[in-house]
């Protein structure tokens, strides 16, 4: 029983009515079978979500529609226009913040899907970036999802190259100084700037890269210097989106990548003391590949795994087992997750981990069997409620992953008035003590039993139990 609900609570979102019962498969077996079965790319309740190309085209009709405007200088139909495009965003980000928690309270394969959203905030995006708002949802569902149990050179590749990771972190915008697009720019662009009465601008953006040494691959410890990060936004120059102004390009990925070899500053590079030579869209592969297969990445995804599933100081032991599969399998996901679920250190009985906003009130749906609000406004109120607006983080560098981020008592005291209204929602006839013994097992406390038992009435017993400190911890 102790490994089951460590199974369901741990590495997955919470147990459900009936899932701890004797009768289930045995826990490592379980989360095994999810890692052999895979995840489905794009679940039934996401078939009819827009994709990248159609986000980005609705954002490039309402920025024109917003340039329209400024230059008729009138609020008239171009600024409706240009307000209906923005309620659209909205719109659409709402849809799929709902398919998306609809998902992970019903879903049969928990373990992946908590993955899911490991892999989404380590390549973190968010939708306060007006050009990223109807992209955030695609790229989870064209990227994280398919690639989910795949290499992680692949995984790194088709992010770096996904138009929402292009646009959040200005790549889109980054020409090589000494390229052909910089050298002569198209007459079009200059007459836009002296339209708008700006000087041109068109060089080197080196976001991307940075984040990609210090966030998505080596970590900030990893070794690398102001140098590599140059050479390696100079080897990804001419990764770009297509736009209306921006035409052409000599590949065009399926989600609305193009490789601009105008734009690509010429010549070999130098990334780590390895040299790549001269190339098209392939130079920036290779660097990425390498990167994927360095030493210092196999370390800091074994770090961030563990302390994601096991403790906020993961066992150095854990770390070094993770550490080595990587390396042996050459970065096989589906092989580190095996190492992690046969690993002794992630099954101790006591609960290390906090959860997170988004992870406690899932578990506590799941908990309680209720749905997910069908609309995902309501959604994004509870979890803005509870700090973590959902695909919104503060920065890419995504949501922390330790307690101290979210514990305190105003976090708490917020924890239990969701708690309070969940319980509103049940049924009279719900047996609060048997709701409780199904979500945690062996881990339900006798303190919370005595309180549950004082409770007045059904719904404050089950608040009880979502408030309790045991269920705050996986």
């Amino acid at each position: 029983m102790d490994a089951a609900v460590i199974a369901r609570n741990r590495f997955g979102l919470g147990a459900r009515p009936g899932e701890l019962d004797r009768d289930q498969p045995p826990a490592r077996d379980w989360l095994l079978e999810q890692v052999q079965a895979g995840l489905s790319p794009t679940p039934p309740n996401m078939a009819t979500l827009p994709d990248s190309r159609a986000a980005a085209a609705k954002f490039e009709d309402w920025a024109l529609a917003r340039a329209r405007e400024r230059r008729a200088g009138k609020s008239g139909a171009e600024a409706d226009a240009a307000e209906q495009f923005r309620k659209s965003f909205q719109q659409d980000l709402l849809a799929e913040i709902g398919a998306r928690a609809d998902q992970q309270v019903r879903t049969e394969t928990p373990f992946l899907e908590r993955l899911v959203l490991f892999w989404s905030n380590h390549f973190a995006l968010s939708a306060d970036k007006p050009q990223v708002t109807g992209l955030v949802g695609p790229f989870e569902r064209e990227v994280i999802r398919p690639r989910l149990l795949g290499s992680f050179a692949d995984l790194l590749i088709a992010a770096e190259q996904h138009p929402a990771m292009l646009r959040f972190l200005d790549n889109a915008n980054s020409f090589g100084p000494g390229s052909e697009f910089v050298r002569d720019p198209p007459r079009r662009l200059r007459r836009l700037a002296s339209n708008n009465g700006q000087p041109l601008k068109l060089g080197l953006n080196e976001n991307l890269a940075r984040e990609i040494l210090e966030l998505h691959t080596l970590g900030v410890n990893g070794g690398y210097t102001q140098a590599d990060v140059v050479e390696l936004a100079k080897g990804i120059s001419g990764w770009t989106v297509q736009t209306r102004l921006l035409r052409g390009g000599d590949a065009v990925g399926p989600h609305g990548f193009v490789w601009f070899a105008e734009a690509h500053e010429p010549g070999d590079r130098e990334l780590l003391g390895r040299r790549y030579e001269a190339g098209g869209r392939e130079q920036g592969e290779a660097m990425l590949r390498e990167l994927a297969r360095h030493p210092a990445t196999a370390r800091f995804l074994a770090t961030k795994l563990a302390r994601h599933f096991v403790a906020d100081q993961p066992p150095a032991s854990l770390v070094a087992r993770l550490e080595q599969r990587y390396r042996a399998s050459g970065g096989e996901l589906g092989a580190v997750y095996r190492a992690l679920i046969e690993s002794p250190e992630a099954w101790q009985p006591e609960p290390r981990k906090l959860k997170r906003p988004e992870e406690f009130l899932v578990s506590a749906l799941r908990a309680t069997g209720l749905p997910a609000p069908r609309e995902g406004k309501a959604w994004v109120a509870s979890l803005s409620l509870l700090g973590q607006a959902p695909m919104r983080p503060g920065s890419p560098a995504g949501w922390p992953d330790e307690a101290s981020a979210w514990i305190g008592p105003d976090s708490l005291w917020k924890r239990m008035q969701i708690a309070e209204q969940i319980s509103e929602k049940l049924p009279a006839r719900t047996e609060p003590l048997a709701l409780a013994r199904a979500a945690l097992g062996p881990w339900l406390q006798a303190d919370t039993i005595e309180a549950m038992q004082r409770a007045e009435s059904t719904a404050q017993a089950v608040a009880i139990l979502l408030s309790s400190p045991e269920f705050q911890w996986r």
